[in-house]
């Protein structure tokens, strides 16, 4: 539902602007990680994996391909390419036995909690260089943008 006071204009540029900037703080976040990781960058497929089991303890292959809007079969490769890496486990279900859960291993949780400490002080650091104004309309922003999100992601309508 859209305001009545938002003329269509306005929510055209604003809808052009966030298209415009989104993609490019994400490429600017990736590419200094990837200039300080200290070990190779795991493809995005397998880092969407990683974190949506880091965020869901136990979830399975299916409810995983779900949330993701990827096909079960994908999600099965990319969770066999990250067991092999040894940074998933596999782990059977008690009562069917054709069913899997997720776990993220130690070494998983310590090369995420890497990467959070690098992109959130890369943020820290650019958001000490903002204004006042700025950094109080990004944080006031915050809200909306996590409903944005929850109503663009198909299952929200």
């Amino acid at each position: 539902m859209v305001p009545s006071s938002a003329s269509g204009q306005d929510i055209d540029g604003v809808a052009a602007g966030l298209a415009a900037v989104l993609p490019a703080l994400h490429r600017a976040l990736d590419r200094r990680l990837a200039q300080d990781l200290p070990y190779a960058r795991l493809p995005e497929g397998q880092l969407a994996v990683l974190r949506l089991v880091a965020e869901r303890d136990g979830i399975t292959v299916g409810e995983a391909a779900e949330a993701l809007l990827m096909k079960p079969n994908n999600v099965s490769t990319l969770v066999s390419g990250l067991v092999g890496q040894g940074l998933l486990e596999r782990l059977p279900d008690a009562s069917d036995k054709r069913v899997v859960h997720l776990r993220v291993t130690g070494e998983a949780r310590h090369r995420i909690a890497v990467v959070n400490a690098l992109r959130d002080g890369y943020l820290t650091e650019g958001l000490r260089a903002l204004t006042d104004g700025d950094l109080d309309a990004l944080g006031s922003a915050l809200g909306a943008l996590s409903v944005l999100a929850r109503r663009i992601h198909p299952s929200g309508h």
